[in-house]
């Protein structure tokens, strides 16, 4: 091959890794633009966004005492998904921000919390409270659990609840039944369709809640939903409506 054509097929080279990078550098800025959450989550600095301890990120310039309560919030949520799972599979970031303008600022909305890809958490200032916390751990947990296996939505979502404690939606743990809200109804099965009742239905949370807790109850407490859990993540079927062991 003479030196020409060497000349010529290095500058080729050279242009044709100029658009792939050019390409590569356009699809991160439409995902930062179209998927803002997407984004902080994966790069939280790029976003403002400070390493308080390993897995914390908060916004900048906080006092140490604000600092402590996200810490704790945060370390309280922990604790219950362990106590409820025996231990965690899943490690997920946490993003939290104590002002509007830090939340929508990493792609946040009007939710409390919300966990992303089922890997990190994100929290807003409403949402700085082990209930929300662990709400949205125990997602990212039961995800971890499940593999490429899913459970319906309103399970994942009322077990959440079950995780959380949420006193919104379940009555206290020393009460005979736990339930709120009884509802012999179908519930939505897939995200699409819960995000779709949720709006127009305050119970819908309840609901779910309470089917979980009473068949885990009926069935032998946590220990039965592991059992479940590990059921479905080992290739079993998430039981049909009215079949043995199905909560309904």
């Amino acid at each position: 091959m003479d030196q020409h054509r060497r000349r010529t097929l290095r500058r080729r080279g050279g242009w044709l890794l100029a658009l792939l990078g050019a390409l590569v550098v356009a699809a991160l800025v439409g995902v930062a633009v179209a998927f803002p959450s997407v984004a902080a989550t994966t790069c939280p600095g790029c976003y403002g966004m400070e390493r308080l301890k390993p897995g914390l990120y908060v916004e900048p310039d906080l006092p140490e005492a604000r600092q402590r309560q996200v810490a704790e919030v945060v370390d309280a949520a922990v604790r219950r998904v362990e106590d409820f799972y025996g231990g965690r599979e899943s490690s997920p970031g946490v993003l939290a921000c104590v002002t509007g303008a830090c939340y929508r600022r990493i792609g946040g909305g009007g939710e409390r919390g919300i966990a992303v890809l089922s890997r990190t958490v994100m929290l807003s200032p409403r949402g700085l409270d082990p209930v929300i916390a662990s709400h949205e751990m125990s997602h990212v947990e039961l995800h971890a659990r499940l593999g490429s296996r899913r459970v319906p939505q309103w399970f994942d979502e009322g077990l959440a609840v079950l995780v959380s404690g949420d006193p919104r939606y379940l009555a206290p743990e020393t009460a005979r039944d736990r339930c709120l809200v009884d509802s012999k109804e179908a519930l939505p099965a897939t995200l699409e369709d819960w995000l779709r009742v949720a709006g127009t239905d305050q119970r819908l949370y309840a609901k779910a809640a309470c089917r979980v807790s009473r068949w885990a109850e009926a069935n032998g407490g946590r220990q039965a939903v592991l059992a479940l859990i590990e059921h479905v993540a080992g290739g079993g079927e998430f039981p049909a409506a009215g079949s043995a062991g199905m909560p309904s």
